[in-house]
C-alpha cells in the first residue's frame, strides 16, 4: 500500500481530484488531497501574506501531523514549487515525486522563472484594487476551454472551485539546498493536449538527480487532466514503482 498526496495547483482546491480519490482508495492504497490555504475550504485564510512558502507548510504539516512516511508526492501546475521544497524540507519521507503537468524549478527560482508569463499576470493584479489578487485564467473557446477542461458540467463544478491566486505566491523562491532530495525518484507526466496557459517545459534531463533515467509520461488531454482523464491519470500513478 502507497500513501499518495495530491497537492492542486494555482486557483483551484483539493476537489479537484475528486473523481481520482476513490479510484486509488480503490486499489487499496491511502490519499490526501488537501485544499492548500486560501482555497476549497481554507479559501476565508487567503490574504496577501499567503505565498509559495505558506503552502510548503501546509504539505509539511500535514505529512508531520499525519505522521506519514514514504508518500508519494504529486504536484500539478503551481504546485511542482510546492512539492520541490517540500521534498528539501523532509526527503526522509518522501518516496517519489511526481510533477503532473507542472513547474519544475532550480533551487532559487519562483514560478515567474519558471513560467515568465506569470510576470504579466502579477503586473495586471499590482495595477488592480487589491493589488494582489491574480484571478484565474479566463474560459477560451474550444479546444481550450477552462484549463483544457471543455465539458460544460465540468466547466462549471471547476468555476466553483477556483479562487484567486495571491502575488507572492508567484514571486517567492524555493529553496532546495538539500541534497538527501536527490534520491528521491521523479516522474513527469506531462498533458499534451490544448492547454490554455501552456506551462513552460524544460527538457527533463535524461538522468534524474539520484542517478536513474528519467521517467517521462503523456497524457492526450489539457492541463487539468485530473478532471478530463482521472481513470487514466490514476492508472498511470499506480505504475509508478
Amino acid at each position: 500500500m502507497s500513501t499518495f498526496l495530491l497537492i492542486h495547483g494555482a486557483w483551484h482546491s483539493g476537489r479537484c481530484w475528486e473523481r481520482v480519490v476513490p479510484l486509488l482508495e480503490a486499489a487499496g492504497h491511502r490519499v490526501f488531497a488537501p485544499s492548500l490555504t486560501g482555497y476549497g475550504d481554507k479559501a476565508h485564510l487567503l490574504g496577501p501574506e499567503v505565498g509559495l512558502d505558506t503552502h510548503v507548510d501546509d504539505v509539511v504539516g500535514l505529512i508531520a501531523g499525519e505522521n506519514l512516511s514514504d508518500v508519494v508526492l504529486v504536484g500539478h501546475s503551481y504546485a511542482g514549487l510546492v512539492i520541490s521544497s517540500a521534498a528539501h524540507r523532509i526527503p526522509e519521507r518522501i518516496a517519489h515525486l511526481v510533477y503532473l503537468d507542472a513547474m519544475v524549478p532550480e533551487d532559487g527560482e519562483s514560478a515567474v522563472d519558471v513560467h515568465p508569463v506569470t510576470q504579466r499576470l502579477i503586473e495586471l493584479a499590482e495595477k488592480s484594487e487589491s493589488g494582489w489578487r491574480v484571478p484565474p485564467m479566463p474560459e477560451q473557446p474550444a479546444p481550450l476551454g477552462l484549463f483544457g477542461v471543455t465539458d460544460p458540467a465540468d466547466v462549471a463544478w471547476l468555476h466553483g472551485m477556483l479562487s484567486d491566486q495571491p502575488v507572492r505566491c508567484l514571486q517567492q523562491p524555493v529553496r532546495l539546498g538539500n541534497p538527501a532530495a536527490d534520491a528521491i525518484p521523479r516522474t513527469h507526466i506531462h498533458n499534451v493536449g490544448a492547454m490554455p496557459t501552456g506551462i513552460t517545459r524544460r527538457p527533463v534531463p535524461p538522468i534524474q538527480p539520484n542517478g536513474t533515467a528519467a521517467q517521462v509520461w503523456e497524457l492526450p488531454t489539457g492541463h487539468d487532466c485530473m478532471i478530463t482523464m482521472p481513470t487514466e491519470l490514476s492508472e498511470l500513478l499506480l505504475k509508478l514503482p
